[in-house]
């Protein structure tokens, strides 16, 4: 008398690895993923702070021998305070705000004007992280300027 050469238990092992394998991928696209592509909890009010940054492109920034060309060039933010800033460009060119090195916000994305601001335009963000970001013009290189977001005392 022969022993049978296959057995249910080979079925019932194929069927649990099924299982396990459907459980695995269902964990990963109902759990991990959301949570590791879900923005940050930012509070309130970094989100909308009080009070506004405001940096002016200057008419003749353009022109290479123009020095204070953002308005101020350099300047400091709190979160929470005045994490808003806006440039305003007040020139009779088109200009950019770009990045020196690429930055990416954790709440609202990659920090850069997208495409020229036109003469009497304006390019907003909202900064919801701490940094010091050098930036320029993209067509008029000479036109630098850097921004430090610190924590502010209403973060806390």
């Amino acid at each position: 008398m022969s022993l049978p050469s296959s057995s249910h238990a080979y079925g019932i092992g194929l069927i649990a690895v099924i299982i396990g394998a459907a459980l695995g991928v269902s964990y990963y696209q109902l759990y991990y993923i959301p949570e590791f592509n879900a923005k940050p909890i930012i509070p309130d009010k970094v989100l909308h702070p009080s009070d506004t940054t405001t940096i002016i492109i200057i008419p003749g920034s353009e022109n290479p021998s123009q020095t204070q060309n953002f308005t101020p060039k350099t300047i400091t933010t709190q979160l929470g305070v005045n994490n808003l800033v806006i440039w305003k460009n007040t020139s009779e060119a088109a200009h950019t705000v770009t990045p020196d090195k690429p930055f990416k916000d954790g709440y609202n994305g990659a920090f850069g004007s997208p495409g020229v601001i036109k003469p009497g335009a304006t390019y907003q963000f909202v900064f919801t992280q701490e940094a010091v970001i050098p930036y320029h013009c993209e067509p008029h290189p000479w036109m630098t300027g850097t921004i430090t977001i610190v924590h502010g005392a209403t973060t806390s």
